[in-house]
Parts: structure tokens; C-alpha cells; sequence
């Protein structure tokens, strides 16, 4: 991990994190879990992709996940996004089908999520790697301290932006951001368990566009692209 791979708008609230002393520590975390020749996903280089896409100062809607996704060629770096080759994950159809009562989407036959990330939404995991196989092999080793002050540094320095909180781990975020500037829509999170309690109808695709409206930020076309670009 390099000292701060992170673009000029997120490396001047989050650059010096990469020296704190948590950071090191995850640094070696991860060295030894490489050097136990255990596969970690998303590849090194997809570690701070949402940060890539999605610069601060354009960042309109935050999405967060937990872990990456533990299987072979899903995870890239967003959450709830698998790469265009992959069958869409059980939670994202899920989300296409409020998707499709709320805005009239069209479900696609891909789970790739790069142009919502282009569009100013990021795709947050709390935690940015995880073991194959292993669901939360990775928390508690000092990422979400990192993406605790990503978050921070959204409801802090970014314009009026909307959270979208689904679930229980995600929610617990909401005292991270400051009501009086930014929207909190919270729901049971999208996966086939809990989709049914609330997530359906929760109309936050809609919402988020309407504050964003009342904030003269325009609208996220919520549309994905037939094919993944």
C-alpha cells in the first residue's frame, strides 16, 4: 500500500491517515496474510476504486456495503458491484427490483455499477478487502477507521450529499454525518433475508433524487447501461 494512493480531493482530508499508526498496522496485517499465501479480494489495485471514481467534491450519494465480495472475479472496489463477466448477486437484484417500482428501471444482466460512481454515488465498503472465502476475515483490523473518517470527511467538507443506510452495520453510521446539511434515508438492508421487512418500497432512489433537485444538484440517472461500461 503506498503512502496515499488516494486522487488530490479525498488525499487532502485522508492522506495523513496513511501514517497513522492503525494504518501500519493494517499494512502488516495484510503483508502477512499475502505472505500465508491467502487470496485477498479485490485486487491491490481496486483497493481505493471508489475513491478513484467518485471525487469528494462530487460525491452526491453515499452507499455502503461491509465486506467486498468473497468470490473469485466479483469484487472490484465498489460496493455491491461485481465485475461485467459475473451473475448478479442476490442483494443487487434485490435493489434492481425497487429499482424498477421506484424510478422504472430496466433491469440489466450485469452487476457492474462504475456509472453510478461517475455519477457522483460512492460505493463504500466499511471494509476494503476480505479473504476468499471468509466473509469479515478483514474487519476489525483497522479499515473502518479509514472509511469512518471517508465518511466523516463527506459529511464535513462535501456538498449536500444523501446516505443511504440499508441494514443494521450501516446504519449504526448515521451519527458520523450531520443531519442539518445532509439526507439519511435507512432501511433493512436489500440481501433475500431482509428485503422483504422494508427495503421494498422504501422509494430512496426517488428521494435521493428530489433532495438533490431541491439542492440544485440534478438528478442521478439511476439507468444502468445494457451492457457495462
Amino acid at each position: 500500500m503506498p503512502e496515499s494512493p488516494l486522487p488530490e480531493s479525498w488525499d487532502r482530508y485522508l492522506g495523513a491517515e496513511f501514517k497513522a499508526p492503525y494504518m501500519q498496522q493494517l499494512r502488516d496485517f495484510l503483508a502477512r496474510e499475502k505472505t500465508s499465501r491467502k487470496v485477498i479480494y479485490p485486487h491491490s489495485s481496486n483497493w481505493f476504486r471508489a475513491f478513484e471514481l467518485t471525487p469528494l467534491d462530487q460525491v452526491r450519494v453515499v452507499i455502503l456495503g461491509q465486506d467486498p465480495y468473497h468470490g473469485p472475479n466479483q469484487a472490484h472496489g465498489l460496493c455491491f458491484s461485481v465485475r461485467p463477466s459475473v451473475p448478479t448477486p442476490p442483494s443487487l437484484q434485490n435493489i434492481y427490483k425497487e429499482l424498477a417500482q421506484d424510478v422504472g428501471f430496466t433491469p440489466v444482466n450485469h452487476g457492474f455499477l462504475e456509472s453510478w460512481a461517475r455519477q457522483g454515488v460512492l460505493l463504500l465498503n466499511t471494509s476494503l478487502t476480505v479473504e476468499q472465502g471468509n466473509a469479515g476475515s478483514h474487519r476489525g483490523q483497522g479499515w473502518e477507521t479509514f472509511t469512518d473518517r471517508a465518511i466523516s470527511a463527506v459529511s464535513e467538507h462535501g456538498l449536500p450529499t444523501v446516505f443511504l443506510l440499508w441494514g443494521s452495520h450501516a446504519r449504526q453510521k448515521k451519527a458520523l454525518v450531520d443531519r442539518r446539511r445532509h439526507l439519511i434515508l435507512e432501511s433493512p438492508h436489500p440481501s433475500p433475508l431482509s428485503a422483504h421487512r422494508g427495503f421494498f418500497g422504501n422509494h430512496h432512489f426517488s428521494s435521493a433524487n428530489g433532495f438533490l433537485t431541491e439542492q440544485g444538484r440534478g438528478t442521478i440517472d439511476w439507468q444502468l447501461p445494457a451492457e457495462p461500461v
